[in-house]
Formats: structure tokens, sequence, C-alpha cells
């Protein structure tokens, strides 16, 4: 499933920036870059892709490997890579905008989200911030068993309808951890999407799609593992990489999509990326902005709304558990690095060093 762990928490400000002198041509910048993704790939997933983006875009991407472990069917750029727990912070995005639609209100508590349920007196001030900064004392170990994943996977229904029948369950019984106290759970997510659900009346594909990807441009946005001629996720299986039939059970069940079972491009990943280097870019206010990165008061761990936060960087890193992504953004330096790979356990390494050295070349010291 997807990974329950702490998001990774080490932005940008912790990472070696001198790699490179401040001035450097932007063909030998490149060269670098594409050496750096070299140096990642040897030895690690099947394939590999990456971006480096500023406020206008992206500045350099690049890809490595095939489709398929011991196939020959290059990747490409342009083909569909799954993100992980990274698409938590569309869903917080989502949220924001129909605040600014005048849908929905920061604060709003789980009674006030779901009226048409019963909820456990112990969550009655548990707020839609606490579900998305995971603060809410609701935890996945009470909510994910083995039978669950399973029935959600054989599940016919709607989604919408699935979700009702999680966020029962999860209301409808006293929470195990504290609330305002951080605790990593994708069952945040899910509630967060039953209630978007509530407040617009339609299901939260719907929703995302056209309020949020579509006028931020994102046209390739899918949900579950990518099918067709794209990459495929893969599981180590003693010393080999075994490649995951998109068909078979090779994602989450589709009632966990708000938590993270998004995949799309990397053009689209950059530009989602994009807009917190902008200010919202016009697609989110920057006032929505402001709120969707800053972490709420209380002990650490730093999360705000789908990103680990240190200091003025953000991070975050998704998996659900055949593929991995990474993205870093730092908005003041007007810069987003992403890498991702099509599996998680030589892919994740093979991402968090590329991330880095990526970063030391094009926001040196």
């Amino acid at each position: 499933m997807i990974a329950s762990r702490r998001a990774l928490l080490t932005g940008l400000a912790a990472l070696p920036l001198a790699a490179a002198p401040r001035f450097v041509r932007a063909q030998d910048l490149a060269a670098r870059a594409e050496a750096a993704l070299d140096a990642a790939f040897a030895g690690g997933p099947p394939a590999m892709a990456a971006a480096v983006v500023n406020r206008d875009g992206v500045v350099w991407s690049s890809v490595r490997g095939v489709r398929r472990a011991g196939g020959e069917e290059p990747a490409s750029l342009d083909q569909l890579w799954h993100l992980g727990s990274n698409g938590k912070a569309m869903t917080a995005m989502l949220y924001g905008r129909l605040v600014e639609q005048g849908r929905a209100e920061w604060g709003a508590t789980l009674p006030a989200l779901y009226p048409d349920l019963t909820v456990d007196p112990a969550l009655a001030a548990v707020t839609i911030d606490d579900l998305l900064c995971h603060r809410s004392g609701i935890m996945d170990r009470d909510l994910f068993s083995r039978e669950v994943l399973v029935a959600g996977h054989q599940d016919q229904r709607p989604t919408r309808e699935q979700r009702t029948d999680f966020a029962r369950t999860a209301l409808g019984k006293s929470p195990t951890g504290a609330r305002g106290t951080f605790a990593y759970g994708n069952g945040n997510f899910v509630l967060a999407g039953a209630a978007i659900e509530r407040l617009t009346d339609r299901p939260w594909e719907d929703v995302i799609q056209s309020d949020l990807f579509a006028p931020a441009g994102m046209t390739s946005v899918g949900h579950g593992a990518p099918q067709g001629d794209n990459p495929w996720g893969h599981r180590l299986m003693g010393e080999q990489l075994a490649a995951v039939d998109p068909s078979r059970g090779a994602d989450n069940p589709a009632f966990m999509g708000p938590a993270g079972r998004m995949h799309m491009t990397v053009a689209d990943y950059a530009r989602f990326l994009q807009l917190h280097l902008t200010q919202g870019g016009g697609v989110v206010q920057p006032a929505t902005m402001q709120h969707l990165l800053t972490p709420p008061e209380g002990p650490p761990p730093a999360y705000a709304y789908g990103w680990g936060v240190q200091g003025p960087t953000l991070s975050h890193e998704g998996s659900n558990t055949m593929w991995h992504a990474m993205a870093l953004v730092a908005p003041e330096r007007g810069l987003a690095v992403l890498s991702v790979a099509n599996e998680r356990t030589k892919g994740g390494p093979a991402n968090q060093s590329l991330a880095r050295a990526l970063t030391g070349l094009f926001a040196p010291a």
C-alpha cells in the first residue's frame, strides 16, 4: 500500500549546494545534469526520469532505462509515471481552491464536513487542517487491515460510495492517536477526499480534474497504475526485479485515490511544482499558497498540506511500493527538482541522490 511513513523532511536547506560554480554555461550545466542522472541510474531501477523547474518552466529533463525489467522498450518523458503519496499535496491544493470559491472553509470540523455521518465525540474538534497536516489522531493501523485492502480491490462500487463507507468506519470510532501530534496517515487524505465529495456533490476524481488539473494545464493525469504503452511498476522478488502487470493489483484500492494514486507525465508534474514557485501561477491565489505551505503549530516534524517543511524549503517522497517519486521545492529560490522511478527499493535511493545532485548543480550556494 502507499507507504505509511513520515515523508522526507530534510529539505533543500540541508543539501550540499556548492557542487557547481555560480556561473556555468547552459550546455555545461545540462551535461553535468546528464552525468548525474547516469550516476544515479547505474545499478538502480529499470527506468527513471527527472526534471529541474524554475519559475518559467522546465529548464532540464531527461530519462533513462526501459519500461519493463529485462525488456528493450525505452521509457520516455512523455509516458506516465506514478507519484504515490506526492499526490497528497494535490488533494490539499484542491481543497484550497474550494475555499477560494466559497464552497469550503479552513478550520471546518469533522461534524461540519460530514453532516450525514456519526462522528465520535473524541473527534468532534478535529478539523480539515488536522487531516491535511496528519495531526488528527486518526491512525492508519486502525483502518487498513489486509482484509480492508483486499475488499477494496474487489469492490466494484463507485469510489464515492467506498469512501463514504471508509469515512463511516473511521469517524465512528475513538482515535488511538492524539490530536495535534504528527502521525503520517493515508486515512487522513481519504477522509479529506470524502469531505470534498460532500462539499461538491461530485466524485473526488472529477472535482480534482475540473477544479485543479484543467486550470493548471495538466492534461495527462490518470488514476491507478499506468496502462498501455507506459512503464510498469516493479517488485523485488529475491534478487530479481519483477514487473507488475498494471491490470492486476498494481496499485492501492481505488478508494485511496486522494492519498496518492495518480500518474502523469514528467511535464505535468513539473507544472504542478511550478505553481509553488509562482505564488500559485494564477491558478491558486497567493494567500492560499501561503496557507498550504505553513505548518501548524505543534511538536515537530513540520508538515503542511502534503509537504515536509524545513524553513523555506519543501520535500516529499511517494511510493505505492512499486514506484517511487521525489520532489524538492525551494519557492524563494524559484527552483524545484523532481525524480521518478518505476521501482522503489533501488529507485528510492537513486531518486534521492539525483535530487540532491541536481539541486547542487542548479541552485549553487
